[in-house]
């Protein structure tokens, strides 16, 4: 073990599962970690607000799963993480090295220094059942494309369903 994984604590996830929608036009194997400081009002995961939920996620077991699923997923999505920055930059860095895009899904409003030069996409914003997740036009959340550790382009429209009215339908008579 390296002196940098001695240095990382480790976050606590779920198993990973294979996502096609968190990350529009990528097969993303997520990762959805334990210990949410956050504790957004009408969460759907409400689970991973529990510190001592999953199992300890090593920099050396979130290899092993990138191995396993290579050729099979081109992206890694992290639902959570970034109140460890360093230990998430960690699993960020081992990804990219591996030719995968990166996304993280935070309930802030903002992405730690530390993390945006390392990832390609972000959802930002905490949920506010008033206004919808991602799939809302009217939604506070947001998911963008970064480029060298900027935000670039807003992405969101990908998630949401375009409205079809009456008159685009062609009907034929009877």
């Amino acid at each position: 073990m390296d002196i940098m994984s001695k240095m990382i604590k480790n976050l606590r996830s779920a198993a990973p599962h294979v996502v096609f929608q968190e990350c529009p036009g990528e097969v993303a194997l997520c990762f959805s970690f334990y210990g949410c400081p956050l504790r957004c009002s009408g969460c759907h995961s409400e689970e991973l607000w529990n510190p001592q939920g999953g199992q300890g996620l090593t920099p050396e077991h979130f290899t092993q799963y990138v191995k396993q699923y290579a050729g099979l997923i081109t992206a890694v999505v992290f639902f959570g993480g970034e109140w460890q920055p360093k230990s998430l930059q960690a699993l960020l860095v081992i990804a990219k090295q591996h030719g995968l895009k990166t996304c993280l899904y935070t309930g802030l409003n903002h992405v730690s220094r530390h993390l945006r030069p390392h990832l390609d996409f972000a959802k930002v914003g905490p949920w506010r059942s008033e206004l919808g997740g991602l799939n809302n036009p009217k939604s506070n959340q947001t998911f963008y494309q970064l480029e060298n550790g900027q935000f670039v382009k807003d992405l969101s429209y990908l998630f949401q369903t375009p409205v079809h009215h009456q008159e685009d339908t062609y009907h034929a008579a009877a």
